[in-house]
């Protein structure tokens, strides 16, 4: 049942419904959005797939996110969480409508525990501004997501958000000490907290990577890293895919664990190039980005290491940044990658899934076909050191059967992530994008236990809606939108 449709009155205008009064009552008028052309800047996230909110809603506090839920559990209206909307997956999409729980207006940072290397913040707060608040005491968050500049911790503590850093140091959830969240019957709890353990089970750990159906967090303790002594960034260019994922097994394999292993392949290369002239070379098939970090000497070891082994697998070239000016254009242009990538087709769908490194080569050379397979480009810019791809597709929304061939495509890859021994996401979640595709990789019974566990913190599922769990009744019937089987 959908529940975005907005009250009209006689004349048909567009009137507040009993809900948004409430809510208006509780917040503040300032603090609800009701009417349709506010609703629709609302209804979409970095994915494709779109619906528009009853309302959207403002909370400044816990007990203000306790008042929201409360109201719609009364009146049987589902609620989701959203951050800055840059998912990619759907998570944020209020698929049957309701309220939008925005987190905007909680983005403070509460405390910074310099004894424990610990912040307390709130779920709004754009995640590159916790390392800036740090910097100056030569700490970090790590947890870097491409889209840092925008999307916000409580997002991350949604999705488990990795990137480029987390090669090393982990993702989001080996970042996440406790947490203060509102259950879907209101109530407010606190999880975990700055010590290093707690006994009992980790309810801290359950709600991260929970996409939000378990409750809306409210505050976050986060964990702070010391920045290293020393930093170096290698540029390493190779004349093919297949050189430059083979050599990053290659690098591993020698035991050299690398702060960030990342690839770009000639397209994205391109794409970069044409944004902002960062150097890379127009004419290279791939590059690898490796960032070594330690004791001054340590990386200067590494550092040869890696020329070594790339140099094992017919690298052509390899150029270390000269300064910190120099690594931050590199890394720049990387986290601008997608961005840039818009910037020369009209539309792509990024697809997010996980191999083992040791496959990288096949998997690449498969999407490879994929792509001529479905008349679409595809680019690839991903976190090559852990095996997370992110296969950009380009496509034109405008262009008849575009999206269509566009959607079966991210589909042919998930299924070859899932075959290669992978997994359906490396940080962007399951959602509503790729929730039908479970069965490829969780049995009935797998999917079972994880639906316990939302029946009994979210009996009524007014808790976002429609994410993660495969639609009942789609298993071993025909994948609407893909027009191909999947199921148990």
């Amino acid at each position: 049942m959908a529940h975005g449709t907005v009250e009209r009155g006689i004349a048909g205008e567009v009137v507040k419904s009993a809900l948004v009064e409430e809510l208006e009552r509780a917040l503040g008028a300032d603090a609800v959005l009701w009417r349709p052309y506010d609703l629709m800047l609302y209804e979409y996230d970095g994915s494709i797939d779109k619906s528009r909110a009853q309302a959207v809603v403002f909370p400044r506090s816990a007990r203000d996110v306790s008042a929201i839920i409360k109201a719609c559990n009364a009146r049987g209206v589902p609620y989701t969480a959203r951050g800055a909307g840059t998912g990619l997956s759907g998570g944020a999409i209020p698929s049957q409508g309701g309220v939008l729980i925005s987190f905007a207006r909680m983005n403070r940072i509460l405390d910074i525990d310099l004894a424990n290397l610990r912040a307390t913040v709130e779920p709004g707060l754009v995640n590159l501004r916790l390392s800036q608040a740090v910097a100056h005491e030569k700490l970090l968050y790590v947890p870097d997501p491409s889209s840092q500049k925008a999307c916000t911790i409580g997002g991350n503590v949604g999705e488990n958000s990795g990137g480029p850093h987390t090669l090393r140091y982990g993702v989001t959830t080996n970042h996440t000490l406790g947490l203060e969240f509102v259950l879907p019957d209101g109530e407010i709890v606190e999880t975990g907290g700055s010590a290093l353990e707690y006994p009992g089970y980790d309810l801290t750990g359950l709600y991260v990577g929970s996409e939000g159906t378990l409750g809306m967090a409210t505050k976050v303790i986060c964990r702070l890293v010391p920045m290293a002594e020393s930093v170096k960034t290698l540029l390493v260019v190779f004349p093919t895919i297949a050189a430059a994922s083979t050599a990053v097994g290659g690098i591993i394999s020698r035991r050299i664990i690398p702060a960030a292993l990342e690839m770009m392949d000639n397209l994205c290369i391109q794409a970069v190039e044409s944004k902002a002239k960062v150097g890379f070379p127009l004419d290279a098939e791939a590059v690898l980005i490796v960032e070594v970090e330690g004791l001054a000497e340590e990386i200067e070891s590494m550092a040869e290491e890696i020329d070594a082994v790339c140099r094992g697998y017919d690298a052509l070239d390899i150029r270390i940044a000269k300064d910190e000016a120099e690594r931050a254009r590199v890394w720049a242009a990387r986290k601008g990658a997608f961005g840039a990538i818009g910037a020369i087709t009209p539309d792509y769908y990024t697809v997010d899934g996980v191999v083992p490194r040791s496959k990288l080569p096949e998997v690449l050379a498969e999407i490879g076909e994929i792509s001529k397979r479905s008349g679409q480009r595809i680019a690839n810019v991903f976190h090559a050191g852990d095996g997370n791809l992110h296969p950009l597709i380009l496509f034109d929304e405008d262009v008849p059967g575009e999206t269509e061939r566009t959607i079966e495509a991210g589909a042919d890859i998930m299924r070859l992530c899932a075959e290669s021994g992978g997994s359906l996401s490396g940080e962007h979640g399951i959602g509503m994008e790729k929730k039908d595709l479970m069965p490829l990789i969780f049995s009935e019974d797998d999917v079972e236990i994880m639906q316990r566990v939302k029946r009994a913190l979210d009996p009524a599922g007014y808790c976002n809606p429609d994410k993660l769990f495969p639609t009942p009744g789609r298993c071993l019937e025909m994948f609407a939108r893909k027009g191909s089987a999947v199921g148990w």
